[in-house]
Parts: C-alpha cells; structure tokens; sequence
C-alpha cells in the first residue's frame, strides 16, 4: 500500500526554504563602520576580505603610540545610545570601561571657566588601553583568517574581468606590486564621503550613488599630543588644571583632554589637543611646524601649562567632523553590488559609525 508524503497528510507544512548563498565580499576600510559591517556579515557566513591602508585597524579610534604612553589622536571616547551598540560592547567588559572626564568644561581665550560643567553629562566610554584596542579585537578572527589586508590601498573599483556580475579592485600594497583582487559578489565602502565619491566615479552604473553623496560636507582636524613626564615626581602629580577634559570656545581649539586621565594608561601627564574645524580648514595647508607651534601656544593659553613639553607631534584628520550628514544610516545598491557606510552617514560619533556598518550589513545579508 502505498504512503503519501508527509506533507501531503498536511498542507500546512511548507519545504524549508533553500540556505542562502555564501556571498564574497569586499570591505573597504577598517575603522569603526567598516569592521562592524564585516564582522557581521562574516558571521552570517559570508567570506569577508577588509582592505585598510593604514598599517592597523582603527581608522579614527587610533592610539599613537610615543615613549611616554599613547595618545588617543583621533575619537578620545564614545558614547553608548543605540542597544546593540550596547550588546554588542558587553561582549567586551575587559577591553571596554568608562571613563570620568571630571566635568567637561567651557573655557574661553583667557581659560576661564564659562561653565563649570554640563547639565547631567553624558557617561564616556574609553577602549583599553588604546581607543584602536576595540577594533583590534573585533578584527582578530578577520586577520587569523588572512582576510585582513593591511597597508593596502584600494585605487580602483571596476567590474570582474572574468565575470560581469562580479568585481576586482586594483591596490597598491607598501611592500608589493600592484595587484587586482577579483571575484567579488558585493563591495562595501567604509571610507570618508569624498574618497567613496572618487571609486564609485570609476566604477560603471554606479555613478548615481557616487552623487548621492553630494550633498556631504567633512572638516579637517589639526590635533597636538604633548608629554610632560617632569610631572611624574614624588609631591607633584599632574600640571596645570584639576579637570581632565574641556570643551573650549578658544579660536585655535576645540577639544582638550589629559589622556593619562583615561583608565588604563600610562600615568605620564599627556594631552590631546583637537582644534577646532574652522581654524583647522583655515590652517589646512600649514606645515605641521607652524601648526604645532601655534597650536602649543594656544594649549598654554587655555591650561596655564608654560612647561616645554618632551614630546610634541601633531597629525592632520581630513575628514574628521561632519558637518552635513547624509541623513541616513547607509546606502545599499542592490541591483550593482554596491554599499557605502561610515559616521557622516549619521554624524560624527563612534557610535554613528558602529550603526551605519551595522545597518549596511543587515541590508545586504
């Protein structure tokens, strides 16, 4: 006698449906937005190859490191809004803490005090014992694998010599030849607006996404890191003021903060100093000697530090604040293959970054 199948005796019951295929992808990019949108999409099982061409991972959550401690250059801490940015941090307890920025301060030319600190201020997070440490330890499993790949530059996007519904991207490595890596399903570009504009303008039909970032606008950000290791004598801890981060209306800067302040680090008294991005814009084709020199004069104004410092060193952010956002997480063409994420997709924050590469991701997975 013959049986029916099983779902015969109930139509109810539908076939699973089919796995969905393994997806090759590239990212461009290793800061923030662009190791969230690859360790996402690497656990939803897709091969994930990340191109950076800075020597490490980090992007702006950079650690410079110097013989007196490191300083955190670029994003000096981040906030937690979103509850996956959360979820995903708890993950982390021993490389995440917080840190009490001792009343974020307004100061003004003279560093008088205009505001003695914020109403109810926002809790500050800090990665330990660099900002660049969350996201060396987000990419490890990328770079165990040897789908990390850095001091690489991507210089072009074009389609797959060898398929047409695929992509390659020719870069230029430090230490090797040029070379064309090829065979990608989906390409994602976690880069600042103007250097995504400048791929996806080589790219064919996908010319009207580079448009779309159009209406974007970044700003540049000089920033000085000082070392005073004379401070680290018995009867005499630190220099200067007793907050450990301020807010200015200085014309020259924008950002103070005492890095040995952070937990984690070093106890050498050490400063970041961010400037402001209408005097970085107006200074953007100085030398970093006289960016340096000025910039110094300035921090002696607002702290009352005189001392000359033992270590002294600036570094140029291009494309450091937003000043326009997009207005949405990210952008997703689908029918191309062809994704752009970052923090000016939102704003400016860490956590505008981890959103955007997370959103990105979903869409695309």
């Amino acid at each position: 006698m013959a049986t029916r199948p099983r779902n015969a005796r109930n139509p109810r019951l539908k076939p699973a449906p089919s796995p969905r295929p393994v997806l090759r992808i590239a990212v461009v990019g290793a800061g923030m937005a662009g190791i969230a949108c690859a360790r996402t999409l690497a656990q939803a099982g897709h091969q994930v190859e990340v191109f950076e061409a800075g020597e490490v991972v980090g992007g702006r959550m950079a650690t410079v490191d110097s013989p007196f401690g490191g300083f955190d250059s670029g994003a000096q801490y981040f906030t937690v809004r979103d509850p996956r940015f959360e979820q995903v941090l708890a993950l982390s307890p021993r490389v995440v803490r917080p840190w009490s920025a001792n009343a974020v301060r307004v100061l003004d030319e003279q560093g008088q005090v205009s505001s003695p600190s914020l109403p109810h201020p926002e809790p500050h997070w800090v990665a330990t014992p660099g900002m660049d440490s969350l996201l060396r330890t987000w990419a490890q499993p990328l770079q165990d694998q040897k789908r990390l790949h850095l001091r690489t530059r991507v210089v072009g996007l074009e389609r797959d010599t060898l398929s047409s519904t695929q992509w390659q991207l020719r870069t230029e490595a430090v230490e090797s030849a040029a070379q064309v890596h090829a065979g990608f399903d989906r390409v994602v570009l976690a880069l600042p607006a103007p250097q995504a504009q400048a791929l996806l303008g080589q790219a064919p039909g996908a010319q009207a996404l580079g448009e779309a970032l159009e209406p974007v606008s970044l700003a540049p950000c000089w920033t000085l890191m000082l070392a005073f290791p004379q401070a680290v004598q018995p009867g005499l801890t630190t220099l200067g003021p007793q907050w450990n981060a301020a807010r200015s209306t200085h014309h020259r800067i924008a950002w103070l903060a005492r890095e040995s302040s952070k937990p984690g680090r070093r106890q050498v008294e050490r400063w970041t100093v961010q400037a402001s991005d209408t005097w970085s814009t107006e200074h953007l084709q100085d030398s970093p000697e006289r960016v340096q020199a000025k910039l110094l004069r300035a921090f002696a104004d607002v702290t009352g530090i005189h001392a000359t410092p033992a270590h002294l060193a600036v570094q140029l952010w291009p494309a450091a604040k937003t000043l326009r956002p997009l207005g949405q997480t990210h952008l997703w063409d689908h029918l191309h293959g062809l994704g752009v994420c970052g923090d000016w997709c939102l704003g400016h924050r860490v956590e505008d970054a981890f959103v955007s590469g997370l959103s990105l991701a979903l869409a695309l997975a």
